[in-house]
């Protein structure tokens, strides 16, 4: 999927859902697994105008990134065609200047790739699930030419995870919510107006104890409410 005509006029998150609340210098391109992480992860941007790539494979970001500068690449480790640890391989080769960020879904580096010196940073799941500042201490990091890993991935230990206990509706937005709808759609769903759509959103971020979707989606994932 190819998120990256459909970016213009693209609404950015509230402030206080936001993952980054940095503004970056150049482009950025973004491969995700499925379009929650990508809407989810744009959405976490001030001025979507930053994302110069936002996909869904390993081929399609390397065409971006051979196309035009990129000064940062943020990736998932699992992508719907391709692998994240290898996209970064790839465009470290053709684009050494390129700053990278594995975000890892499985928690883990794998041992091929846990000493390679192009891996600029990896942020496990874990760590962002209840915490936007992993992913902020990584971009922050790599901009400044130095590597990061997230806590749990130094340590070797996953934080405490907490599941709280869902209402029926709850688990009805959390299933759209993984399904990647906007307010609109969801509305549109759930037969309701858009502003009763975000107040169940809300609703749900501080069910969770989290600040967005994308952790509401990925702590939903980790306690078994709901499958991607």
């Amino acid at each position: 999927m190819d998120f990256t005509p459909y970016l213009t006029g693209f609404q950015a998150g509230s402030a206080d859902e936001r993952l980054l609340s940095l503004k970056l210098d150049g482009q950025v391109a973004l491969a995700m697994k499925g379009r929650l992480f990508l809407r989810s992860m744009c959405a976490n941007f001030a001025d979507p105008v930053q994302i110069g790539c936002a996909v869904t494979d390993e081929k399609s970001c390397l065409d971006y990134l051979s196309r035009a500068p990129f000064s940062l690449l943020i990736c998932t480790d699992y992508l719907e065609q391709g692998s994240g640890f290898e996209l970064a391989r790839h465009a470290k080769e053709t684009r050494p200047g390129l700053r990278v960020i594995v975000l890892a879904l499985g928690d883990v580096i794998p041992a091929e790739y846990a000493e390679v010196a192009w891996l600029d940073a990896v942020v496990a799941e874990a760590d962002f699930v209840e915490d936007q500042h992993p992913l902020q201490a990584a971009v922050l990091a790599v901009m400044g030419n130095h590597a990061y890993r997230s806590p749990s991935l130094r340590s070797g230990t996953l934080p405490y995870l907490s599941c709280p206990r869902l209402t029926p509706r709850e688990y009805e937005v959390l299933d759209l919510l993984a399904s990647g709808m906007s307010d609109r759609e969801m509305a549109e769903a759930l037969v309701i107006s858009e502003e009763s759509a975000r107040t169940y959103t809300k609703r749900l971020l501080r069910t969770l104890g989290v600040h967005n979707r994308l952790q509401a989606v990925l702590k939903g994932m980790r306690c078994g409410m709901v499958n991607l």
